[in-house]
């Protein structure tokens, strides 16, 4: 096998816990190789997430960007128009940062519940996977990923929960969740 350098699309979905995680890994490593990275979240912003505080050492060389406004109501009139105008607001950035070439990773957190609640065409977001530039890697998360997407990326991980605290009544843990 030849060690070919390629920009990868890369999803991380399913109904299990750590497709965030897992991204925020990644591009750990990433900026621990010299890249730099942008990690977009398309739908949080309502609570102070750790790793906004443990991305702030990197600099410039780790932006992280909360783009909504935290839990989202979804559904024919219930979508509140100022929740699909940060959608937008937020696509435009990531797709402007994708076909920039300025980062080496671009993180799209959370956008395929975005692409789920119809407040995101997917083919608008294919093609811009499908023409950017060569060496720029993409990361999307979310539970169920659209399957134009999937198709179209490199590789696809599906968190699946086998057993989970909260079955046991414990709530949301500092520093696991959030």
């Amino acid at each position: 096998m030849t060690e070919a350098r390629q920009g990868l699309i890369l999803i991380n979905t399913g109904p299990g816990k750590g497709k965030t995680t897992a991204a925020l890994g990644t591009a750990l490593r990433a900026v621990g190789n010299g890249m730099r990275v942008l990690m977009l979240q398309f739908l949080k912003g309502s609570w102070h997430y750790g790793e906004l505080d443990a991305v702030r050492p990197f600099g410039d060389n780790f932006v992280l960007k909360q783009m909504g406004r935290g839990f989202v109501k979804v559904g024919g009139a219930e979508t509140d128009p100022e929740d699909l105008r940060m959608v937008e607001e937020a696509w435009a950035e990531a797709k402007a940062a994708i076909e920039s070439g300025e980062w080496d990773m671009v993180v799209l957190d959370e956008i395929n519940y975005a692409i789920g609640y119809k407040m995101l065409d997917p083919a608008v977001v294919a093609e811009t996977l499908k023409n950017k530039p060569e060496m720029v890697h993409v990361i999307l998360t979310g539970r169920n990923a659209h399957p134009l997407l999937v198709e179209l990326a490199d590789t696809v991980t599906e968190m699946r929960e086998v057993k989970h605290a909260y079955q046991k009544g414990i709530l949301a843990q500092r520093g696991i969740e959030y």
